[in-house]
């Protein structure tokens, strides 16, 4: 057999026709039988493209002109949104975003976990889609001479700088602001990547959407913060609401944002927000939902989805600062909740005590050790919840809910294609998936996040 062609060469500018969209939000069509990918074009259109990258069996073409536009083709509002790599689906209206991510997980369950009798709900979606999040962690760089910051341009280490993010809450967009002008003006100096020279790394801004309350973190390539009085009072004076300044130490040459050392500079250690009726405390390093207004609507539908009457003894296997465990606690006879970061269950025993919670017991480990540690001491869950990262569950994990028989277990998913994989094995192992509801908790991305009803195969709801 003769070697297959390849019809395209890189630079040939072709026309043809997008038929799908990649899990990475890029439009995807054939030419002549070779399949390119190309981003912000759309399923539907017939576009003009040039050809930018050759594999054997696949090349990738940037959009030169739209001949026939999609009818959910939308204008980006954001000015940089070509440039930045935060956002993937801006050109795409929200209706057709969320449908999209419907048939995304859709196509997962089938094609990876072929679970073809799963009721798919529609995905819930948000009233207002912009400025949900309430975290918001920027790099800082330099520029003729001032800080810029902003998000990085997709796929590289380049700063895009920005004055105000559309998905951000308008107070993280006034810290950041804040910072590059006053540190600037004070002739603090960026850190460098390349040669590990320079102080200020990144800012992190946090508010409490409920409580108004806003948090700065200043992560710093050494402890000595030149004329940081002068930059305390000047931060003070140029946001609202502000609870709390801090300072984080990361010295290390590495990507990873926090270092290990956080002082207060200002105020208090924490700020506050909360999820329904539930209240929590938020640290500088703290992991919390950062959609807090979908937040409730996904841990409503795990409560729903968990099905409790107050007799129930529940395990949350990846349980962060508790916050679906407290969420559940109410409603409970026994939660119990494991995570592997030991800063995360400190913060979910204070927590506990900050809502007068006493049915809750947390401990530090893998999920996988300690909950058959828990099970031969005796205990046994009713209610299984698993929200694991986007790796998906340790198999170990999977084994143990199976052996452990649960009546119900509610998964948290933010992968579609590993939360297929799972459930294809929990499925093996006697286990029902019942129904999964997609809830959109990063809009204008392609991120999104599945609450799954799953039933023991003999205690299924007639």
């Amino acid at each position: 057999m003769g070697k297959t062609t390849i019809p395209v060469g890189k630079n040939q500018t072709i026309e043809m026709e997008i038929t799908g969209l990649t899990h990475e939000g890029q439009g995807v069509g054939r030419y002549q039988g070779f399949t390119l990918f190309v981003p912000h074009a759309l399923p539907g259109e017939k576009v003009e493209v040039k050809v930018v990258k050759v594999k054997k069996t696949y090349g990738y073409g940037r959009l030169m002109e739209i001949k026939d536009a999609s009818p959910y083709r939308a204008e980006p509002p954001c000015p940089i949104y070509k440039k930045c790599g935060g956002c993937q689906l801006q050109h795409i209206n929200y209706e057709e975003q969320l449908r999209q991510k419907e048939q995304l997980v859709r196509d997962n369950l089938s094609r990876i976990g072929g679970l073809e009798h799963v009721r798919i709900h529609p995905t819930i979606g948000m009233e207002n889609p912009w400025r949900y999040r309430n975290k918001a962690q920027v790099p800082i760089g330099e520029e003729k001479g001032g800080l810029i910051g902003g998000f990085y341009a997709a796929g590289s280490h380049q700063i895009i700088d920005m004055e105000a993010c559309l998905i951000q809450h308008e107070k993280n967009d006034e810290v950041v602001q804040a910072v590059k002008e006053i540190a600037s003006s004070l002739g603090i100096s960026a850190y460098h990547e390349e040669t590990h020279q320079g102080l200020i790394r990144h800012v992190v801004a946090k508010i409490g959407f409920r409580t108004g309350e806003v948090m700065v973190v200043l992560i710093t390539n050494g402890e000595e913060i030149p004329q940081k009085d002068s930059l305390i009072e000047g931060i003070l004076q140029k946001v609202d609401g502000i609870r709390s300044i801090v300072q984080n130490i990361n010295t290390k040459r590495t990507n990873v944002i926090f270092g290990e050392k956080t002082k207060t500079l200002w105020g208090e250690e924490v700020i506050y927000d909360d999820i329904g009726n539930i209240k929590f405390a938020i640290s500088a390093r703290s992991f919390f939902q950062v959609n807090p207004v979908q937040t409730e609507k996904l841990y409503n539908k795990a409560l729903e989805y968990a099905g409790l009457t107050g007799k129930e003894t529940v395990i949350d296997a990846y349980c962060g600062i508790g916050t679906i465990s407290l969420f559940l606690a109410r409603h409970a006879k026994q939660v119990y909740g494991v995570e592997i970061v030991p800063e995360a269950i400190s913060d979910a025993k204070k927590n506990a005590r900050l809502n007068r919670i006493e049915n809750v017991t947390f401990a530090v480990g893998e999920a996988e050790k300690v909950i058959p540690w828990w099970y031969a001491q005796g205990i046994k869950a009713d209610v299984m919840v698993i929200d694991p990262p986007r790796k998906g569950c340790n198999e170990e994990l999977l084994k143990t809910i199976i052996d452990m028989k649960p009546k119900r277990v509610v998964y948290v998913s933010c992968n579609p294609s590993t939360l297929a994989r799972d459930l294809r094995i929990l499925e093996d192992g006697g286990f029902k998936t019942i129904e999964v509801q997609p809830v959109d908790m990063f809009p204008h991305t392609v991120h999104v996040e599945c609450v799954v009803q799953i039933k023991r195969a003999e205690s299924r709801m007639k």
